[in-house]
C-alpha cells in the first residue's frame, strides 16, 4: 500500500479546507493513511508534517508498520501527546484551526484536547476526508477484497454440510467461523446471522439458540483478511418449500440481479437502489423491503458509499459495494441475497462467488 502518497493526498486536502491541521485517532483510518494496525495511535496531518503518536506499548509495531510519518512514542494517551505536540509549537502564534473526526471522536475525548491545547488552537469538525479517500479502492485493495471475498464465501459450504432440522442456529455460525479461523481469516467481519424459520424476517437476526426447523434460513457471514472484510448472504430452505416460497425466492434473485446489472461508472447509486425496488414493486413486495441496497466495503464492514433511494454519490472505478436486496414478512419468514461488487473503468465485476440457485434441503 502506498501510505505516503495517501498521506500527501490527504495534506493537500487538508489545506484546501483551510484547516492547520487535521488529527486522525480512528483505527481504520490510521491504517489506510500510515499501515499502523494497533489500538492506541493519533495521527497529525498538517502542512508542516505528518507525525504519529503512540505509546510504548507500540514501540516496535510503529517503526516496523508505520510509513510516511514520524514517530512519536509518550507515555500519555496518542491524542493528548499529539495535542501537547500542537500546543507546543503553536502557543502564541496566530490563531489556528486544529480538524478533528466529528464521527469519531467521543465528547470526553474532544473535552480533554481542548483543556489540552492553547487557547488560540481552536477544534472545528472536519468533513470526513479519510472516508471519502477510502470510497475508492486502488488495484491492490480490490485484490485484498477479492481475496477476503473467496475466503468467505467457502463458509457457505461449511454451513450446507452442517444445516440440519434440530440443529441450533448458534451452532451452524460456530462451525462457519471455526472454518473461517482454520483457513487463516484475521477474524469475522461481523458477528455471523443464521436467522431460520421466522426469524428470517429479521434482516439482522444474529445465531441464536432457536433450533433450525421448516422454512427459510438466511445465512449473512463474511471474514476480514489482511485487514480487509468480505460480505456474503445466502439463503436456503428447509423442508419441503411451498411454490409461494419459490416464488418468493425468485423475486429477491431477480431483484438483486436487476441491481447489479445497474451498476457501472457515473450511475448514481439512489439508480441501483431504484433497480431492485422496481423488481420488488412488481411482485407487490416493495414495502417489505426495509433497508439500503449496499454499502461500500473495506478496511470496515460498513463503508460508504450506501445506496439508499435518498443518496445521491456517483460510482467511481475502485469502489467495492454490496449488492443485497432482501423482503421480510414478519412472523413468517424473510429472504436476502447479497454479493461484492467493484465498479470497473466501464462496467462492474462480480467478486462474490455466484452460486445463487434455490437450495432445499
Amino acid at each position: 500500500m502506498n501510505h505516503p502518497a495517501r498521506l500527501h493526498s490527504l495534506q493537500e486536502a487538508v489545506e484546501r479546507r483551510k484547516l492547520d491541521g487535521l488529527l486522525i485517532s480512528h483505527p481504520p483510518n490510521l491504517r489506510y493513511l500510515c499501515g499502523f494496525t494497533g489500538s492506541a495511535g493519533a495521527l497529525l496531518v498538517s502542512s508542516g508534517g505528518r507525525v504519529f503518536f503512540t505509546d510504548g506499548r507500540y514501540t516496535e509495531q510503529a517503526h516496523a508498520e508505520v510509513r510516511g510519518a514520524k514517530i512519536a512514542i509518550g507515555r500519555k494517551a496518542p491524542l493528548v501527546a499529539a495535542a501537547e505536540w500542537v500546543g507546543r509549537r503553536h502557543r502564541g502564534q496566530r490563531s489556528q484551526v486544529m480538524g478533528v473526526e466529528g464521527e469519531h471522536l467521543t465528547v470526553a475525548a474532544r473535552n480533554r484536547l481542548a483543556d489540552v491545547l492553547p487557547k488560540n488552537v481552536r477544534l472545528r469538525e472536519a468533513p470526513p476526508l479519510v472516508e471519502q479517500a477510502r470510497m475508492v479502492k486502488d488495484a491492490e485493495e480490490v485484490e485484498a477484497i477479492r481475496t477476503a471475498v473467496v475466503a468467505g464465501a467457502q463458509l457457505f459450504d461449511r454451513a450446507l454440510e452442517v444445516i440440519r432440522p434440530g440443529v441450533r442456529e448458534i451452532e451452524v455460525a460456530a462451525e462457519m467461523e471455526y472454518a473461517a479461523r482454520r483457513s487463516g481469516a484475521d477474524s469475522m467481519s461481523f458477528e455471523t446471522i443464521v436467522a431460520s424459520g421466522p426469524r428470517s424476517a429479521l434482516p439482522h437476526g444474529r445465531a441464536s439458540e432457536a433450533v433450525i426447523g421448516a422454512g427459510f434460513v438466511v445465512c449473512d457471514f463474511g471474514v476480514i483478511l489482511h485487514g480487509y472484510c468480505s460480505d456474503r448472504t445466502r439463503t436456503l430452505y428447509m423442508g419441503s418449500a411451498p411454490e409461494e416460497a419459490r416464488r418468493l425466492y425468485a423475486a429477491v434473485l431477480e431483484a438483486q440481479q436487476a441491481a447489479i446489472a445497474a451498476v457501472g461508472p457515473g450511475v448514481s447509486v439512489s439508480q441501483v437502489d431504484r433497480a431492485a425496488r422496481k423488481v420488488l414493486q412488481k411482485n407487490g413486495l416493495a414495502k417489505h423491503f426495509t433497508h439500503s441496497t449496499g454499502h461500500g466495503v473495506g478496511l470496515e464492514i460498513h463503508e460508504a458509499p450506501r445506496l439508499g433511494k435518498d443518496q445521491q454519490e456517483i460510482l467511481r472505478p475502485g469502489m467495492v459495494i454490496t449488492i443485497e436486496p432482501g423482503v421480510y414478512l414478519p412472523g413468517k419468514w424473510g429472504v436476502r441475497i447479497e454479493d461484492m461488487v467493484v465498479v470497473t473503468e466501464r462496467s462492474y465485476e462480480v467478486l462474490t462467488p455466484t452460486q445463487k440457485e434455490f437450495t432445499v434441503i
